[in-house]
């Protein structure tokens, strides 16, 4: 650890609950929406612009949400109306109910032009049973054969399970853009490898960083690789993107992440961000002393037992982490008969 980072610390211990608000600083109040899922919340942030709010994330579309959000505007947002969203980056827990505050509360979407891309695309692409190229994928991954039989056969995840419809229409952000809000000025500073062009915000009023999953204090976000870009490389992404923002990073800042708690000590969890993954870089190196599928590789990457729940996801990350191998000549690969792809480290690299 290095001693010169100030640790972190959450200077706000209770989170707010589902009905409440806290109020981080002035203008600034978290709130947080339940999820259906192991990591069962995400937080989202309203800032006073003095006739209204601009919110940062919504939540997904649920009845639920609709519901807990109604009572969110009529109490602690004090029946003011919502102006505008804030989307930091286009996964259904923080993009979900975009499109309704746009067309039911006649908000404004602001987002970067890839998240609004990728949202709405995903919206509009609703499917019955898995792609093929998804299946494809899958099989390129080394799957469990039962598993990849079952799933074939079920309606897989839709995106517009979760994401309301989404009017035409938004406010592109851009790195190095600058916006006012909550009375406050933020620079807009983009990462990657969770997701393209993840927005975050800096103020430069006071010590207030806006991290959506960029940023998170105690997890790690997941960086997977789909069949929309199979050999995409969110790794690389991820590490350029830590470094990056880590230029700019204070010990002092209070960063207000979209899980999780608020916490200070940038500097030292974005060090840890990018250790953590060179760490699951050199175990995967040592276990593919070995030839190995991204499946075959939970052990050394996770250090725990995947189960059916999680699979997907793992698969996902597995996969990002052994195409960085490949794409940076760590490690080579070759198709097996049965259509996965086998990894084995590059011994003079």
């Amino acid at each position: 650890m290095d001693a010169s980072r100030a640790p972190i610390r959450y200077p706000f211990a209770d989170p707010p609950t589902p009905e409440g608000a806290v109020q981080i600083a002035p203008g600034i109040l978290w709130l947080r929406l339940p999820l259906p899922m192991a990591l069962d919340h995400v937080n989202v942030y309203a800032l006073d612009d003095g006739d209204g709010w601009t919110l940062v994330d919504t939540g997904i579309s649920s009845r639920r949400s609709r519901a807990i959000w109604q009572g969110l505007l009529a109490g602690p947002l004090g029946g003011r109306p919502v102006n505008r969203v804030f989307v930091t980056h286009h996964h259904p827990d923080h993009v979900g109910l975009a499109g309704w505050f746009q067309a039911e509360h006649g908000a404004e979407l602001w987002t970067t032009r890839t998240a609004w891309l990728f949202a709405r695309m995903l919206q509009l692409d609703e499917q019955d049973r898995p792609a093929p190229e998804t299946l494809a994928h899958w099989r390129g991954a080394g799957m469990d054969p039962q598993l990849l039989q079952q799933r074939a056969a079920e309606r897989p995840f839709n995106f517009a399970d979760t994401v309301a419809p989404m009017p035409l229409g938004f406010q592109n952000l851009a790195e190095g853009d600058v916006i006012a809000a909550g009375g406050r000025d933020w620079d807009v500073r983009l990462g990657d490898g969770h997701a393209p062009d993840h927005l975050t915000l800096w103020s430069r009023d006071d010590n207030l960083v806006i991290g959506g999953d960029q940023l998170l204090p105690s997890i790690s976000p997941n960086l997977g690789v789909y069949a929309t870009e199979p050999l995409n490389d969110p790794v690389a992404g991820w590490l350029e993107s830590c470094a990056r923002l880590a230029t700019h990073a204070r010990d002092d800042h209070l960063v207000l992440p979209g899980h999780k708690l608020p916490f200070t000590g940038l500097p030292m969890r974005l060090g840890q961000l990018i250790d953590n993954h060179h760490g699951a870089l050199d175990r995967l190196i040592a276990h593919l002393d070995q030839p190995h599928t991204a499946c075959g590789c939970f052990g050394a990457l996770f250090r725990r037992e995947i189960g059916a729940g999680e699979y997907t996801l793992a698969l996902v990350e597995a996969v990002g982490h052994v195409n960085h191998l490949y794409l940076t000549g760590r490690a080579r690969r070759w198709r097996r008969a049965d259509g996965a792809w086998l990894f084995q480290a590059v011994s003079d690299h």
